[in-house]
């Protein structure tokens, strides 16, 4: 990978490990140099490219006999919502978003644990303390925003977010295990391609699609999602889904 500066970036690659998503597959990852002093200045590229952050680490996978991961985005002018899209706004219009700088807080860690023990039990997640927190969700190198919703001035769930120049990239969003009804996950995109809007950027990053995989799949839902395949983003509709 080059940069403006046409510097070369170095790549590791990490040993097999176990893979988040299927339990019979073993995954691994082309990392980017973590002490490489331009890695803000090409983290937007890098996205570009398929990569993904995860607290101060950019990565992308790169496994040996599974290629399900596929990087996604979304162009934010051609988006337009879905019927259950809108119901989701309807069901939480009484929920604020605001933005807040990225720095933990009391309320938001008491979120973040309840839901990990919600949804990641016996996971290793779910055992995460203040300073998991910090390593996985924030860091000193990237434009960071929390994107807090609140309901009668509760925290009910949290989005963080990146801010790039081409966009925005959704990192990692938690919210009230027992509000799962209410689709805040959903919310939390819609309220990001809201915010993209706005600031007049032109794609909004959500990680990995994954095809027919029960938790990775709804990604394609959202009008004009677009995924990368080799090295150009095309729409996931010109993808035959017999194929993956």
């Amino acid at each position: 990978m080059g940069t403006e500066r046409d510097t070369d970036i170095r790549l590791f690659r990490t040993a097999e490990h176990e893979c988040g998503y299927y339990d019979d597959r073993m995954a691994r990852d082309l990392v980017i140099d973590p002490q490489d002093p331009s890695l803000p200045l090409i983290y937007n590229q890098a996205l570009a490219n398929g990569f993904r952050r995860s607290g101060s680490i950019v990565y992308r996978p790169d496994c040996l006999e599974c290629q399900a991961c596929t990087a996604l985005r979304l162009p934010i002018a051609s988006f337009q919502h879905s019927r259950s899209q809108r119901r989701c706004l309807q069901r939480n219009e009484t929920v604020s978003a605001q933005w807040a700088p990225p720095t933990r807080t009391p309320e938001q860690f008491d979120l973040y644990r309840r839901y990990l023990q919600s949804r990641h039990r016996d996971g290793g997640m779910d055992a995460h303390e203040e300073p998991d927190f910090d390593e996985f969700l924030t860091g000193t190198w990237m434009d960071t925003r929390f994107l807090e919703m609140r309901e009668d001035d509760k925290l009910i769930g949290v989005a963080v977010t990146d801010v790039v120049d081409d966009g925005l990239s959704a990192v990692y969003t938690f919210f009230e295990p027992e509000m799962a009804a209410r689709s805040l996950g959903t919310f939390a995109i819609l309220r990001q391609i809201e915010w993209a809007r706005e600031w007049s950027l032109p794609y909004l990053y959500l990680g990995y699609w994954i095809h027919d995989h029960p938790k990775m799949d709804y990604k394609r839902r959202y009008a004009g999602a677009q995924v990368l395949v080799g090295s150009q983003w095309l729409p996931i509709s010109m993808l035959n889904s017999e194929s993956r």
